[in-house]
């Protein structure tokens, strides 16, 4: 299992999903371009990818889906991936939130 920082949680997987989830780091939350990163990220991958706050589920590859989750700085998202590199996107996408999605004011 992966421990990495305060901000990511160990990965969790069974037999077809892994989960994990992330606290926003950016000043201004999942906007549009730091959510524009996370969709070429998780678009990148054959795993369906979904996001997860606040009792919302949206899928991490549609831009509109994650602004809707409206997350601010501090927020922890869920994330649940699916398929044969769930484990690669999963891990690719704490990367990036780790980075303030790539992101730099």
């Amino acid at each position: 299992m992966d421990t990495q920082m305060n901000t990511q949680e160990s990965l969790i997987q069974d037999k077809h999903t892994v989960r994990s989830s992330f606290v926003v780091k950016n000043d201004k939350g999942l906007h549009t371009r730091p959510s524009t990163e996370l969709v070429k990220c998780a678009s990148s991958f054959k795993a369906q990818v979904h996001l997860i706050y606040q009792n919302l589920t949206v899928n991490a590859k549609s831009l509109l889906g994650i602004l809707m989750l409206a997350a601010s700085r501090g927020a922890r998202v869920k994330i649940e991936a699916e398929g044969e590199d769930a484990e690669e996107a999963i891990s690719k996408i704490l990367e990036l939130a780790q980075n303030k999605f790539n992101i730099k004011y």
